[in-house]
């Protein structure tokens, strides 16, 4: 896979005062995104380098299509890449104004309310569309239309119904003419997500590995260490894995089986849409 940075390229072929937006909002996020930091001390990257890995994947997902893409879908995805964790992190006050907002269903009946942590983990897509909805005006959106398509995209990277046609219409269209595909672009930045589980995500740069004590975060942090790459072919997905570790091993499988889920369920939703994703199944080959 190539960081080639396909997308931003092309935003600045096609429309240079878009990619001017663009950079500047990335410059007023970049510190936002490492502020989950604060709440989850041992959980895996979701600080711009993930970010980073998430549009490289979309890069390549993406592929020849990418020159059927206006420059307003490219803005939205990029931006929904950069925003799909930002509520991750968010302020005491922002949680308990924007717990207001979520719909949190049954939730509650079988957690505590005072879980914080628990909670942001469980609903933070939600909390980034609150989070994007609230401080919109600091990032200078070009229209009410585009800010809806980025506050989807990244509510929509996990659990959000890609087939509800109000959430996710085929076509929403901009004042300037222009209209985005929101099941394609969503869809690529949940896949994206989903497969970005390499051992890339415990950079030694960001955690010192030796202070995690945490059962489960522990275990996650083996499963990450073991995955030493993945490579994306025209019809599958290889998860390329090291680990003398059975119950690791065997752990590894389930998130692969969650992978083909997810892959499946997203080549469903973008069946009435011009676009592809060729990939067919997700499997583990070990190194």
């Amino acid at each position: 896979m190539s960081n080639d940075f396909a997308l931003e390229k092309r935003l600045y072929e096609l429309d240079k005062n878009l990619h001017a937006r663009f950079a500047d909002t990335v410059l007023s996020i970049q510190h936002i995104l490492s502020n989950y930091q604060l709440i989850f001390p041992d959980f895996t990257d979701h600080t711009e380098l993930h970010t980073l890995n998430i549009i490289d994947f979309c890069n390549v997902l993406i592929g020849k299509q990418l020159d059927s893409l206006n420059a307003d879908e490219i803005y939205c995805i990029l931006l929904g890449c950069y925003f799909h964790d930002s509520g991750m992190g968010v302020s005491e006050h922002d949680f308990e104004g924007f717990c207001k907002n979520i719909d949190f269903g049954d939730y509650f009946e079988t957690h505590s309310r005072d879980n914080k942590p628990e909670i942001i983990r469980s609903f933070h897509n939600e909390f980034s569309g609150q989070f994007i909805r609230k401080y919109a005006r600091f990032f200078d959106f070009p229209s009410d239309q585009h800010m809806f398509a980025i506050i989807e995209i990244s509510r929509g990277h996990r659990k959000t119904n890609l087939f509800d046609r109000e959430q996710y219409p085929l076509k929403l269209d901009l004042p300037n003419g222009n209209s985005i595909c929101l099941p394609y672009l969503t869809a690529l930045v949940r896949l994206a997500d989903e497969i970005d589980v390499t051992a890339s995500r415990n950079s030694s740069a960001i955690y010192d590995l030796s202070k995690i004590t945490g059962e489960v975060d522990i275990i996650e942090f083996m499963k990450h260490e073991a995955v030493k790459g993945l490579e994306i072919e025209n019809d599958q997905f290889v998860m390329l894995v090291h680990t003398d570790d059975e119950e690791i091993f065997e752990r590894l499988s389930l998130v692969a089986s969650k992978m083909q889920k997810t892959l499946l369920l997203c080549k469903e939703a973008i069946k009435e849409t011009p676009y592809v994703i060729t990939q067919q199944r997700v499997v583990i080959k070990r190194i």
